[in-house]
């Protein structure tokens, strides 16, 4: 098992990313329902008490891949290989999620989230006791330095350009997480607020000659490109977000009892 904590800041409160999270779910679930052998099926949305995190919302869902998989590839494959089924946990601010594909019954994919308002100073903030889980490798995700795929560039999803319309904030430069973490900590200037989420991410692919390989790939390409071009996408799709809390808290409980 290959575990990492990625931690990655914005500069937003907490509060503001979940509005700026629940915003970019509805929309990545609408452009993934699209097309036959694709979507998002819901299969249990409830409350539950006493459990990772304290008290918050349980789902579990099934994801069918197959329009993203060429056709060819579709054919020969089972179609227990063309669905992950995703269990979480949601005691925002803190979150649990776990992944398992039925067709890859040695794969597991758990993250661990909690989202503080701050710098990204906390030292061991899942509380880690086992001496392999205090060997993580910590690494921490810059929305502005750290370099993406040039296919995967967009102009106006680059913090570095990007101008809110709606609260004026923007452009970020390269020693921007110092800057706000520096004036997080002073009492008069709280308005200049940095938000870290905090991911511990197990892997665990048990296939003799390829776990060492594949559990690599799944952080560096499934976890760590996927997650920092999300939050490029959460800071500059906020003109898009900024002030919608209770329309999307309400076309996602719609969404969930239609399920």
């Amino acid at each position: 098992m290959l575990i990492k904590e990625y931690r990655i800041g914005l500069p937003m409160s907490v509060e503001e990313y979940r509005i700026a999270q629940l915003y970019m779910i509805q929309k990545k679930s609408r452009e993934e329902s699209q097309g036959a052998g694709s979507g998002v099926e819901i299969i249990v949305n409830e409350p539950y008490k006493d459990g990772p995190g304290g008290s918050g919302q349980y789902t579990y869902k099934i994801y069918h891949i197959g329009n993203h998989l060429p056709g060819w590839f579709r054919a020969i494959l089972p179609k227990s290989a063309l669905r992950v089924e995703e269990e979480a946990w949601n005691a925002y601010p803190y979150t649990k999620t776990r992944y398992r594909c039925p067709f890859i019954e040695k794969f597991l994919l758990e993250i661990e989230t909690k989202y503080l308002n701050d710098g990204g100073e906390e030292t061991n903030i899942f509380n880690l006791k086992d001496a392999a889980d205090q060997q993580r490798v910590v690494d921490y995700l810059d929305i502005v330095k750290d370099p993406i795929p040039s296919n995967d560039y967009k102009r106006e999803e680059d913090p570095k350009i990007f101008v809110s319309q709606k609260t004026g904030r923007g452009p970020l430069t390269e020693s921007w997480r110092e800057e706000y973490s520096k004036a997080n900590r002073d009492p008069d200037k709280k308005h200049s607020c940095i938000m870290t989420a905090y991911k511990l991410c197990r892997v665990e692919f048990r296939y003799w000659g390829m776990q060492n390989k594949i559990e690599r790939f799944i952080h560096d390409i499934g976890l760590r490109k996927t997650m920092l071009r999300a939050h490029r996408q959460a800071w500059c799709w906020q003109d898009e977000w900024h002030g919608l809390r209770s329309v999307i808290s309400a076309d996602l409980n719609s969404k969930h009892r239609e399920h």
